[in-house]
């Protein structure tokens, strides 16, 4: 396991260190050698209808969230309701490793993601990237792209774009808008707020966390597949000698603002061997010279650290590569 110093400098810079120090502290090398085995959620995927949360709240509760007379009521019934809108090889290849966790799933033409109907952001969200995927479509124009709302989540769960108005944040794309560029549609649906979750603007999002998209679509371009899992980090931070973990939320409808952002990446290389890359970067502005390699962390850290298991058709030991990422232009 890489040394205590190793992770807090590869996983964040600066103040934000001590949190994931503290979570991957708590894991021992026994813990860690000794992890349980992974096993698949493939075959028990189950979707959860939203519940009306009217019935149960209390008057406090209910005065934290208001409805618009132009905001349509969906009952629990409509609420579950997901429409699955890729073939059903697409999904098999998108989650022939897995999926990290099985609740509040939505599925798009190009990717997935799991909801996070409290926090109003994904839980995480996965594509599969191809080097066809990735080629620049001079049709495909990102500029005449709008954010919206995604109407298959109720209404009291959803973030809106009034959320992110003066917020001081980016509405940050989890399936980045240019890996996308194969059909209008595909990209356009990257702009869905379920995929978007606030991103510090200057420095973060459209610096570094954009470089890390950017490498990511060069490993794309250079091998035969790329699976790639991307979310949110909630994480602690020590103050007055205690452990708390503390977020913004914004607009009327709270949406949560993460600490960190995880991505993890499997690569499949022409020769079919698989390496696998995970990163955690701290949603805050970063010097513009940062590599993005400085922000490589233990998979078993992010894992616990989010609630999932990523990738866990892929017995361990298997990869070819573990955190040693080649050295191609981004």
């Amino acid at each position: 396991m890489p040394s205590f110093q190793r992770i807090c400098t590869a996983a964040c810079l600066g103040g934000s260190c001590i949190s994931l120090g503290f979570i991957i502290g708590r894991v021992s090398k026994k813990e860690t050698n000794e992890l349980p085995p992974r096993q698949s959620h493939a075959e028990n995927v189950e979707t959860v209808s939203a519940c009306n949360p009217l019935s149960k709240a209390g008057p406090n509760l209910y005065s934290l969230f208001t409805l618009s007379a132009a905001t349509p009521y969906r009952t629990s019934a409509e609420s579950s309701v997901i429409p699955v809108q890729q073939p059903a090889n697409a999904v098999q290849n998108m989650v022939k490793y897995g999926f990290p966790s099985t609740d509040n799933l939505r599925s798009y033409e190009d990717f997935m993601l799991s909801y996070d109907r409290r926090n109003r952001v994904p839980n995480w969200v996965l594509e599969h990237l191809t080097p066809e995927k990735v080629t620049v479509n001079e049709g495909i124009e990102r500029s005449k792209m709008q954010f919206v709302e995604d109407e298959s989540v109720h209404a009291f769960h959803r973030a809106t774009n009034k959320d992110y108005k003066n917020s001081g944040y980016d509405r940050g794309h989890m399936a980045a808008a240019a890996n996308h560029r194969q059909s209008h549609n595909a990209m356009a649906q990257t702009f869905t707020l379920s995929n978007i979750a606030p991103q510090v603007g200057q420095g973060f999002n459209r610096d570094a966390w954009n470089n890390l998209e950017k490498y990511v679509r060069a490993l794309a371009r250079k091998n035969k597949n790329v699976y790639v899992c991307t979310g949110p980090l909630f994480l602690p931070q020590y103050e007055n000698g205690k452990l708390f973990v503390k977020y913004e939320v914004i607009g009327q409808n709270h949406v949560a603002v993460p600490t960190h952002f995880f991505k993890v990446v499997v690569v499949e290389n022409t020769s079919g061997q698989l390496e696998l890359q995970s990163y955690v970067m701290p949603n805050q502005a970063l010097p513009l010279d940062t590599k993005v390699h400085h922000f490589l962390a233990p998979l078993d850290m992010i894992e616990r650290a989010a609630g999932l298991n990523f990738f866990q058709n892929i017995p361990k030991g298997t990869f070819h590569k573990v955190n040693s990422p080649p050295p191609i232009k981004y």
